[in-house]
């Protein structure tokens, strides 16, 4: 049966632009807000919907988990969905997230190479399957450590469902406040501590690398 996450009441605060042009709008997506809409009209409330209000024609070009914040990017018309989209699929796009997870991670980076695949009795969750999970790859780094938590850097070199929140259960120390993989004291969080801090990628005008950052509320 479906795992259930909690109740959905995503927040109403304005959307925060981090930029805008004529190819892509890019956005600090609030943790607890669906990126796109979910089945049901209570889960019809996302920021695809509310990007589309404000600059009609907005296009998805990736996905952010609902309890996951940071800079997101859209793409304003097909032509920069599509060259976004190789981008996203070529594994061109540089990814960087901050995360605080339970516990005190001895080393100070390692890489994570687990193939992941939908848990399928219990979906969404995701689990490692080494015999038809699909190629899942995490660097990371500690940033700081605390007394009974570690923050990190994490670099995703794919982009697999759930991978970031995975692989960190995997490696022993699950992310603070995730609804769905963290347990007990770990999940008495007021909201699940990953934040996408910044990507960069070829702008579809010209080919140059573009830098998009958002500081981590936590």
């Amino acid at each position: 049966m479906p795992v259930t996450s909690t109740p959905y009441d995503p927040p109403s605060d304005p959307l925060v632009l981090l930029h805008v042009d004529d190819d892509l709008l890019i956005v600090d997506k609030p943790a607890g807000l669906l990126s796109v809409p979910g089945k049901g009209e209570h889960l019809a409330d996302c920021l695809q919907a509310r990007l589309e209000a404000a600059y009609p024609g907005a296009l998805l070009v990736h996905r952010l988990d609902r309890d996951t914040s940071g800079v997101m990017v859209f793409a304003r018309n097909p032509r920069a969905q599509r060259i976004i989209g190789l981008q996203f699929e070529r594994r061109h796009i540089r990814k960087s997230y901050v995360a605080r997870v339970a516990g005190r991670v001895a080393e100070d980076r390692g890489q994570i190479d687990l193939p992941l695949i939908v848990d399928w009795p219990n979906r969404p969750l995701q689990k490692v399957d080494f015999e038809t999970g699909k190629p899942a790859l995490t660097d990371w780094r500690v940033m700081r450590r605390g007394e009974d938590e570690t923050r990190m850097r994490l670099l995703p070199k794919t982009g697999r469902s759930h991978q970031l929140r995975v692989h960190m259960l995997n490696l022993g120390h699950p992310i603070l406040g995730d609804p769905f993989y963290a347990e007990g004291a770990a999940l008495a969080y007021p909201r699940m501590m990953l934040h996408s801090e910044e990507l960069r990628l070829r702008h579809p005008d010209g080919g140059a690398e573009v830098r998009f950052h958002a500081k981590p509320p936590f």
